[in-house]
């Protein structure tokens, strides 16, 4: 098998590369690598020991946005996840990179890594940086993607698109941590990521993850 992601199953990243590939309908291998104790020659394929990293043969990539993209553009025939038109192209990427960046540092790095990285590190949870991610700057970021979902289906256009795989990765992260989203106050944000969970390429991955929780916190 030539495509392989380099990474672990509980990074949004990652996942988020794995979805695009199974959207795809791509096969690849999984080879585990976490961000910890990385084998040398990791630094061969990302020098920052980030993950993921990815292999299509010959060629070797690091940056989940920059495979996702790599992916689009070598498999035309394969769904598109990027757009059909130049602003649609625009607002998907934005709205990736805001997953990336913006949701990634409160949904991942303060309430994923505090409640479960942390403490399976033997190292305490700052729960007040959880507290503090969950009512005073995540609200906004919430506020946001609600009034750009509006009532459409999806973020961008009529299909799921990477924009759609982006958001819901950093969410399920903060659900593993522990929260969800207020369906009350952001309904169609709520209903979005519940709609995207349910899709078979998110459920082939999910009780493996979920797995690794129960392990993780010690209920298995």
């Amino acid at each position: 098998m030539s495509l392989i992601v380099y990474g672990a199953p509980l990074s949004p990243f990652v996942r988020k590369l794995r979805l695009c590939l199974l959207e795809k309908g791509l096969d690849y291998q999984l080879e585990i690598v976490t961000p910890f104790d990385q084998p040398e020659w990791y630094r061969e394929l990302n020098p920052l020991g980030r993950i993921p990293a990815f292999r299509d043969g010959d060629v070797t990539l690091a940056d989940s946005s920059v495979i996702c993209q790599y992916l689009e553009e070598c498999y035309p025939e394969r769904p598109a996840l990027f757009g059909e038109n130049a602003v649609d192209k625009a607002r998907i990427r934005w709205l990736e990179k805001y997953g990336d960046y913006e949701l990634a540092t409160l949904c991942t790095f303060a309430v994923f890594r505090n409640r479960l990285l942390k403490p399976m590190l033997g190292q305490a949870c700052d729960e007040d940086a959880v507290q503090t991610a969950l009512k005073a700057k995540l609200p906004g970021h919430f506020d946001y993607l609600e009034q750009s979902l509006g009532e459409a289906e999806f973020f961008v256009g009529d299909t799921l698109t990477q924009a759609d795989l982006a958001i819901y990765s950093q969410l399920q992260n903060m659900e593993h941590g522990g929260e969800t989203l207020d369906e009350q106050r952001w309904p169609a944000l709520a209903a979005h990521y519940r709609r995207i969970q349910a899709r078979d390429s998110v459920q082939s991955l999910l009780p493996g993850e979920r797995k690794i929780i129960a392990k993780i916190s010690g209920k298995s």
